[in-house]
């Protein structure tokens, strides 16, 4: 992720696969891979709750963004079993040991009448 919106990607240069920190085209293995720059607006295609080296619970979630690749990330917005499959996220820039870290938010919290 980059101080501006969005998240910068790789493009591969033989089969135009996108791809997301990769050193390698996940398709071709090619490692010509030129750099392209994503608005970052994205959606949630699978999502879940882990209680894994942390005590309390977070958000883990798969996002698809409209240039081909999906990644696994955390979302944030919402309690972390509020964030349903079909949400539209945005990155979100974060400081600090964080900061290698993917992280997005919701662009509409949920209703106060999802259970």
């Amino acid at each position: 992720m980059h101080e501006e919106t969005g998240l910068n990607y790789h493009r591969c240069r033989w089969c135009g696969t996108a791809s997301f920190r990769r050193l390698l085209c996940p398709v071709c293995a090619s490692s010509d891979l030129k750099p392209e720059h994503s608005a970052g607006l994205g959606v949630v295609v699978r999502s879940g709750v882990v209680h894994r080296y942390t005590e309390a619970a977070r958000n883990e979630s798969l996002v698809r963004l409209p240039e081909g690749f999906v990644f696994r990330c955390r979302v944030v917005g919402a309690a972390p079993h509020r964030v349903s499959v079909g949400a539209r996220v945005r990155p979100l820039a974060v400081d600090g040991p964080d900061a290698a870290e993917v992280v997005f938010e919701l662009c509409e919290p949920p209703g106060d009448d999802w259970l």
